[in-house]
């Protein structure tokens, strides 16, 4: 990982833990969190919608270091659409993050890559900053279509974006084969995908781009292989999902950042 580039580790509590629960975890992980943590790396997490409001305000009350996540949003400022949370309601209640592209919204909900990029741009004229997320099936990775996949995934995410926009995002490779089997990609493999993330925006936005843009690995992340995957040199973060539900788990994580 370059020294330039700060590492973003985020939780995403997924659908994971009313606001008494949500209240819990936070508190005991911001005690974990040591200011050698914070100063090494941005710590992010992303309870549910019902949750963000107890956490916004346990965060502001206490000074804790935490950033606030949301898992998705509409792209739209308002609108007839039941069930769904606009950017600017999310923005409202301090939210610095917003994950976009999850696998599990592509694959369960239908969520296409120009969704993906309406809510991408969205979020940034918000004045938030989006986690974009890509990856391949398992099918798609014994066909050997990794890097096309995505390759195309990210060419879209990228297509509106300026040289500098693109330089602010962070990308998420999860490969859905590995979120929540309890397999991880090999370092190897994470390096291998990531880097060819880094390569596309080179290509897309220039060699600037390609040197800012921060790029997570998600897929079964836990304290025992965090150091490993944080010390390629493409991996700048991780996006960790169970084991973000426990507070000494993820506090461990956070503390395999470089430092």
């Amino acid at each position: 990982m370059s020294e330039a580039r700060r590492p973003v580790i985020s939780g995403n509590w997924k659908m994971h833990l009313n606001h008494f629960e949500a209240l819990q975890l936070v508190q005991k992980l911001s005690y974990n969190l040591t200011t050698a943590d914070h100063e090494a790396a941005d710590v992010t997490v992303h309870p549910p919608f019902t949750d963000i409001r107890t956490v916004q305000t346990a965060i502001d009350s206490d000074k804790m270091k935490l950033q606030l996540g949301a898992q998705t949003c509409h792209w739209d400022e308002k609108g007839a659409y039941t069930g769904e949370v606009s950017p600017a309601m999310l923005a409202k209640l301090h939210v610095r993050w917003v994950i976009v592209g999850h696998s599990e919204r592509r694959q369960l909900f239908g969520e296409t890559d120009e969704h993906v990029l309406k809510k991408l741009h969205a979020v940034l004229d918000n004045g938030m900053l989006p986690i974009v997320c890509v990856g391949e099936t398992l099918a798609e990775r014994e066909e050997g279509a990794t890097d096309a996949k995505v390759e195309g995934q990210v060419r879209s995410a990228l297509a509106r974006s300026s040289a500098e926009v693109a330089a602010g995002l962070v990308f998420a490779y999860e490969p859905i084969w590995a979120i929540g089997t309890g397999r991880t990609a090999t370092p190897d493999d994470a390096q291998g995908t990531c880097g060819l993330i880094r390569r596309v925006v080179e290509e897309v936005a220039g060699a600037e781009a390609a040197q800012a843009v921060r790029v997570q690995y998600g897929g079964s992340v836990k304290a025992a292989n965090a150091a490993e995957l944080l010390a390629q040199p493409d991996v700048d973060g991780l996006l960790v999902g169970g084991a973000s539900l426990d507070a000494d788990e993820f506090a461990s994580i956070v503390a395999a950042a470089p430092r």
